[in-house]
């Protein structure tokens, strides 16, 4: 996804008052140093050849990866505007979920949001995006003629076609080498399948976040992602055929009550949770004590809430839970017979992320960050859970 520091900014400047440069600094929480801009490219006519000061008047977040952003910033300017026109909740977001969930309506209006908006040669896509942030904004020395404003937009779209680009000879380097669909897979098949599959929801997601979920939107993003082709009268005709087909088929699905699981495999495939949900217990067992050491890890103030091995322990713990949901739920919900090479293949991606998960309690126990007691269990819990996906990959090789 797009590098979003817009959460640990404390200040910041954009000149455009030289036409063709950006130039600016961005004060980040975190950061000895100011990030330097140094950009080629127009903001949108209500910033070009002003200059733009903002200050962000809320609490500030530490961004995990900022050792990763470069201090110098070089490349081309995406959209940079003031007049960003997006939806702004008028309650706390967790107060707004729970209305969401009630079915209730969410108080909002629009506002004007700052976009800043680049591609750099280090980074990639880095986007600076708020609604909260206090603006200054100088009058014009210059002003975009409407050709200029046209070159300025191809330029900016450009630059994001250039950024797909490089997403897109991801996807086709994780393609090459793939056996054909009908042919006898093994784990290593799947391993490139699900990169290739990585490589497509990333994006897929970097297209979602620059435009939105407007249905022009949508027909840009199925666009992009070739999703949309042009079809003979016949080529149309089955595709409707083939969309009413599987509408009736998921239609038909709900109508049906849930399988029951097989009552020899409870504790083994499947357990119920305290709301009747069915999970794998491997899986069950990984969130919920994920959860336990969220909590503690919650309650820490300043510094050592922002430690970043300690969200590199918490955040891949929490991945670990996710990946093994997809690798086993299945299974326990009793929906299908699992392919047994495809089950290792993302048990190995669990295991990845058990083992960053490792890495960065490991990192955290030296600095005291967590009591002593608490960093033992941990320890015994990510390595028995270790045990676990290392036990279940050996049973399901051994099916095939």
């Amino acid at each position: 996804m797009a590098f979003r520091i817009h959460d640990s900014v404390v200040r910041g400047e954009i000149d455009n008052r030289v036409k063709g440069i950006v130039r600016g600094k961005v004060w980040i929480h975190g950061c000895a140093k100011p990030l330097a801009l140094e950009l080629k490219g127009n903001a949108w006519p209500d910033l070009a050849g002003c200059l733009l000061t903002f200050t962000n008047p809320l609490k500030r977040i530490a961004h995990p990866h900022l050792d990763s952003l470069d201090p110098v910033q070089r490349g081309t300017i995406g959209d940079l505007t003031a007049s960003r026109k997006v939806r702004v909740m008028e309650i706390p977001m967790p107060d707004a979920y729970l209305m969401k969930k009630r079915g209730e309506h969410v108080p909002e209006h629009m506002a004007n949001c700052l976009y800043l908006e680049w591609f750099g040669e280090a980074n990639g896509r880095v986007v600076i995006e708020s609604a909260d942030y206090e603006l200054q904004i100088s009058a014009p020395e210059w002003r975009l003629t409407s050709a200029e404003d046209a070159d300025r937009a191809k330029q900016a779209e450009a630059g994001m076609k250039d950024f797909m680009r490089r997403l897109t000879e991801g996807i086709d380097q994780h393609k090459r080498g793939q056996k054909a669909p009908e042919a006898d897979w093994d784990e290593h098949d799947y391993e490139k399948f699900l990169k290739e599959s990585d490589a497509r929801t990333k994006k897929y997601g970097e297209l979602l976040d620059k435009y939105g979920h407007s249905d022009e939107a949508h027909e840009k993003i199925a666009k992009e992602m070739g999703w949309l082709k042009e079809l003979t009268p016949e080529e149309a005709e089955e595709e409707d055929r083939r969309i009413e087909e599987i509408n009736a088929a998921c239609e038909a699905a709900l109508d049906e009550p849930e399988p029951e699981p097989d009552p020899h495999r409870e504790g083994i495939d499947w357990i119920r949770d305290k709301h009747g949900h069915l999970h794998h217990p491997l899986q069950h067992r990984c969130s919920e004590r994920m959860m336990k050491f969220w909590k503690l890890v919650d309650k820490l103030k300043g510094k050592k809430s922002e430690d970043k091995d300690l969200g590199q322990f918490i955040g891949e713990w929490m991945t670990t839970g996710a990946k093994l949901a997809g690798a086993l739920n299945g299974i326990a919900q009793d929906r299908h017979e699992p392919d047994a090479a495809f089950t290792v293949a993302y048990l190995k991606r669990a295991l990845d992320h058990l083992h960053k998960s490792q890495a960065g309690l490991e990192a955290v126990a030296p600095k005291k960050l967590l009591p002593d007691k608490a960093i033992a269990e941990a320890r015994k819990e990510l390595f028995e859970i270790r045990e676990g996906i290392l036990k279940l990959m050996d049973e399901f090789r051994g099916r095939r």
